[in-house]
């Protein structure tokens, strides 16, 4: 073909440089998988800082998750056990005054109708006729 390349025929071609470390695909099992999802679901814990300790993407992480809950991936029976659910906080409403009730209660068998004071006349009228006709 009339190409020049700058290697010599005895078939040194020069420097070799060697980069260690992770390159290409990686082979992952379904248990590495499902460990490295647990771990993202940790309280806390940012998708993006698990993923760059495992050396995979968002996406992949995103993707396995979406197996999990599809089903077609487990997590170990070290993180099944763990309860799943959130914490739960129950504060108590602020007491409301009594006297703050500034409208119109009314008491249809056993319905209570309350509006306020600028409660429309035809709309209370049409309330007023639904109830007769659900009792």
């Amino acid at each position: 073909m009339g190409v020049q390349l700058d290697v010599s025929s005895a078939g040194y071609a020069g420097r070799l440089e060697v980069i260690e470390g992770p390159t290409g695909r990686r082979r992952r099992t379904d248990a590495e998988k499902a460990r490295i999802v647990a771990e993202s679901l940790m309280p806390g814990v940012q998708l993006a800082e698990v993923a760059r300790k495992y050396g995979a993407t968002r996406w992949q992480i995103y993707d396995w998750r979406k197996r999990l809950r599809n089903g077609s991936l487990a997590l170990p029976e070290s993180m099944a056990a763990a309860p799943g659910f959130a914490a739960l906080l129950v504060e108590e409403p602020p007491p409301q005054p009594r006297h703050a009730h500034t409208g119109i209660e009314i008491l249809m068998d056993n319905v209570v109708i309350r509006v306020g004071q600028d409660a429309d006349e035809r709309h209370l009228s049409w309330v007023i006729r639904a109830v007769r006709a659900a009792t």
